[in-house]
């Protein structure tokens, strides 16, 4: 069981990650939770009593709180709440006491939502991603077999359906209400002619883009005064209730061996994540990374298969962007990104 001084560090690092990634009233917030939360009433006792780790690399804690406050306002259920909200611009104390007066009344519905992780489906990494996709499409000349972990809505698995500017490139479908323009540093990656021939993803609770509910869950977890992303969020969701990709409810564990078992003649099966792998625990890494070898050990110049990623490595500049392929098992630093692919420092494949 995490300690109260422990959950409330928590909080404070939370706040200190948010305040990096552009959301101030989002650090405001876990550093008032941090110093405020009362242990007498429910809401604020669970917190303090968390019986697991509370930090963002695990349970993630703090972004359940502020993702169970912010769907009490998408929702309308809370209008004194709603009140100190961005766009509103309330003094500390103001904001305060409508959070406490909403925990009091929303003990229940916060209660629940605390007891499942945060879900995202950020939809900027798609530009991250992009430019690993068109390097495998240049370098085979074949269409794509898309399998992504962690895929949540999908969101990620339909980027071929927006728009992208990076560096002096274009790519994808200038009518797509969706646009991606990442601050971009490097040389302009390779403009390859992508086909998607298959789409599938994993995920432990699969949302549905169709569904009021899952929709409201998804924007819950986007951070309230960061409205450029809550606007790409509900573009990307459109897109997809069309026609929603097709994402399993499975643990990678599982989903790996069964789908790459197989066969998957002319195309390129691509393995991708991005900021999932790593809330894996270490054995559960390796034993994925097994899988994932042996799938390459029988790959075949008409079959191949590649890994691309974008995961923290422990440097607090961004995220790594990775690519390996087989036959042969190269794999190549391509990169480094924001979290939130706000920027890209693209280096390619050499």
């Amino acid at each position: 069981m995490a300690d109260e001084d422990a959950v409330r560090e928590a909080f404070e690092r939370q706040a200190r990650a948010c305040a990096a990634l552009g959301s101030p009233f989002t650090a405001r917030l876990c550093r008032m939770a941090a110093a405020r939360l009362d242990p007498s009433d429910p809401v604020g006792r669970t917190i303090l009593e968390w019986p697991g780790d509370a930090s963002g690399g695990s349970d993630a804690l703090p972004l359940r709180f502020a993702g169970a406050l912010h769907a009490l306002v998408l929702s309308g259920q809370d209008a004194a709440l709603q009140a100190v909200y961005p766009p509103h611009d309330a003094a500390d104390d103001d904001l305060w006491k409508a959070i406490t007066a909403a925990i009091s009344r929303h003990a229940p519905f916060i209660l629940d939502r605390l007891t499942s992780a945060p879900q995202t489906n950020e939809i900027r990494r798609a530009a991250v991603l992009l430019p690993g996709f068109l390097t495998i499409a240049a370098r085979f000349g074949l269409p794509l077999d898309l399998l992504e972990i962690g895929a949540s809505a999908g969101l990620n698995l339909q980027w071929d359906r927006y728009h992208y500017r990076l560096g002096g490139s274009e790519w994808g479908d200038p009518a797509s209400a969706v646009h991606l323009a990442p601050d971009w540093q490097g040389p302009n990656p390779p403009l390859a002619d992508v086909r998607v021939r298959h789409r599938l993803g994993c995920d432990l609770n699969p949302l549905d883009p169709t569904s009021p509910y899952d929709r409201l869950r998804l924007m819950s977890y986007v951070w309230a005064d960061q409205r450029d992303r809550m606007e790409r969020l509900t573009a990307a969701l459109a897109i997809a209730a069309d026609a929603p990709p097709t994402v399993e409810r499975a643990d990678a564990l599982t989903w790996l061996p069964r789908v790459l078992a197989r066969p998957a003649e002319g195309a390129v099966r691509v393995i991708y994540h991005s900021i999932a792998w790593q809330y894996l625990p270490p054995d559960d890494q390796a034993e994925g990374e097994a899988v994932i070898a042996e799938a390459g050990s029988r790959a075949t110049p008409e079959a191949p298969l590649a890994r691309l990623a974008m995961e923290a490595d422990g440097n607090t500049d961004g995220a790594a962007i990775s690519l390996q392929l087989w036959p042969g098992g190269e794999r190549q630093d391509l990169g480094r990104a924001d979290f939130h692919g706000r920027w890209v420092k693209w280096k390619g494949w050499s």
